[in-house]
């Protein structure tokens, strides 16, 4: 097996067989990431509030590896609808602002209703 992986504690990484996060050299491959909160066990409701925990839970992940979201290269954003982008865009601004990642953003279906909104990151760690 390549790289160190990361585990978030996350149900559904042991339902789908993956790992939060894989360290690779310096390379940090962030899995799709939404807005479950672990504490609650739980989505919150609206894609704002989801959009927070994603880079929340992103964070945790990054930061078990020696990074942080400063250090982003790329970041890709999955949301339900335009209308619900038109919401995040604030959000994403703020959590992307510093490291100015490449962006994609995709308008798709998730994997279950009552999520609105995943993220995607790679980063670099630092020397």
């Amino acid at each position: 097996m390549i790289g160190t992986r990361i585990y978030s504690g996350s149900p559904f990484e042991e339902m789908a067989g993956y790992a939060r996060a894989v360290v690779d050299g310096d390379r940090v491959y962030v899995s799709g990431t939404t807005g479950f909160d672990p504490a609650s066990m739980s989505f919150p409701d609206g894609v704002a509030a989801q959009a927070e925990q994603c880079f929340a839970n992103v964070s945790q992940a990054l930061a078990q590896a020696g990074c942080s979201l400063d250090h982003m290269l790329r970041v890709r954003i999955y949301v339900a609808s335009r209308d619900e982008f038109e919401l995040i865009k604030p959000i994403i601004k703020r959590h992307c602002d510093a490291a100015r990642p490449a962006n994609t953003t995709i308008i798709c279906d998730l994997a279950a209703p009552e999520m609105r909104v995943e993220v995607e990151v790679t980063a670099r760690r630092p020397n």
